[in-house]
């Protein structure tokens, strides 16, 4: 079975690559931090005696053969990038344990018919560009040229140039594209990013389904005067504004069942301590696992603003910097690790993510599923973000189990 000592260390190890005065991790993708630590999971994948190569878009592959050469693949993975000053579970833990996955397998002399192929895919968060899972987007065929233009950093560089930047050709995206016929099923390990699991005593979490986030992108424009000398009957105060709008996201989510609404960026012009604000942007995370509750959510949110910016005198536009469906995880894998956690006497309990994973962008490719393991009082994407490693290698071995199944006797679709 897997070794708990080497998945740790590695573990720990890829923690140090990217870590920040804050103790955190800031690794954006494309950046010389992200690739060293591909490169370290490119030897570790290489010692767990996977052939590897990078695609078109900059995702890292590592494959095992299986006995059946025309069969499909199933795929482990996650990702490596991060948010800034972020923790050092989220993604490495499901990379780290698909590569344990396979080189315990490999050791054990386990053959199986299915070849196993470890994704690392590129650019899950989404924390430099404002726009995420580009890697897992590429290979299903969503990730569209225009896109490599219109989403920029902070610095202004489009997502092209950093892929030029990188060492890729941006023209050439489209060989990154993976068919059905070369994917049997996608399974990733994961840390709940919540307190569910915790707060239940519960090891193992089977997602069951994943809410889709939808980000906006809002900006109030009035006008900027002087803190002093313009009467509050005559301000057209756009952070005034841009705070009401806020206050009607959260209570909107609250009214609509299962939704969650984070104002997770906020810029205010001129941002002087005597001066009217003039221009405000923020930015709108709405998720459920209903589309249409969502879809409702987003309207009502929509309405009420521009009433509160009409009262107000200030104008209000609003741009969608992406859209993502919620996604059902597939029966039939979720049935494979309820099964393997009774083989390993644990309790699979289904739960939905609220966290937005690369296997959203899969549906269409291949079914998938996703196995959820603890997060130390819910804390994520911050430095504090920890998972024990008897969780880990708990997950790690339901990862193991489950992959085993599906490599070696196949699902029904």
């Amino acid at each position: 079975m897997v070794q708990a000592d080497r998945l740790w260390k590695r573990l720990q190890e890829l923690g140090d690559i990217g870590r920040d005065a804050s103790g955190g991790v800031t690794r954006f993708s494309y950046s010389c931090d992200e690739w060293a630590a591909k490169e370290r999971v490119r030897y570790w994948m290489q010692q767990a005696g996977l052939d590897t190569w990078e695609d078109a878009v900059g995702n890292l592959f590592g494959r095992r053969e299986g006995t059946d050469a025309a069969a499909p693949a199933v795929w482990l993975g996650s990702h490596l990038d991060s948010v800034a000053h972020g923790g050092n579970f989220d993604g490495p833990l499901g990379v780290l344990a698909a590569i344990e996955v396979v080189q315990s397998m490999t050791e054990a002399s386990v053959q199986t018919r299915h070849p196993i192929e470890v994704v690392v895919f590129e650019d899950e968060e989404g924390a430099r560009f404002g726009f995420g899972m580009i890697g897992s987007r590429a290979v299903a065929g969503r990730l569209a040229p225009a896109e490599l233009d219109r989403h920029r950093d902070a610095q202004g560089r489009s997502l092209g140039w950093a892929m030029q930047a990188y060492g890729m050709d941006p023209a050439q995206i489209d060989r990154a594209v993976r068919s059905s016929s070369e994917v049997f099923a996608y399974l990733e390990l994961h840390i709940e990013q919540g307190r569910v699991l915790e707060s239940q005593g519960l090891p193992i979490g089977i997602v069951s389904g994943i809410a889709g986030p939808l980000w906006l992108n809002f900006t109030f424009k009035g006008m900027s005067g002087h803190a002093g000398a313009t009467p509050m009957t005559l301000r057209q105060d756009a952070l005034a504004a841009a705070a009401e709008a806020m206050l009607v996201m959260e209570q909107v989510a609250q009214d609509v069942p299962g939704c969650v609404a984070t104002v997770g960026k906020l810029t205010v012009q001129p941002g002087g301590v005597n001066i009217i604000p003039g221009v405000v942007s923020l930015t709108l995370d709405l998720r459920n696992a209903i589309e249409s509750l969502r879809n409702q959510a987003e309207q009502r949110i929509l309405e009420q603003v521009e009433k509160a910016c009409l009262r107000r005198n200030v104008d209000v536009t609003v741009q969608t910097l992406q859209r993502i469906a919620p996604v059902e995880c597939a029966p039939s894998l979720r049935g494979v690790l309820h099964q393997s956690c009774e083989e390993l006497g644990v309790s699979g309990f289904d739960l939905v993510s609220g966290a937005g994973h690369d296997g959203m962008q899969l549906v269409d490719l291949c079914p998938v599923g996703m196995v959820f393991v603890p997060s130390r009082e819910g804390i994520s994407h911050q430095p504090e973000e920890w998972t024990s490693p008897v969780d880990c290698i708990m997950g790690t071995q339901v990862l193991y189990q489950a992959a085993l199944h599906l490599a070696k006797e196949g699902i029904v679709q």
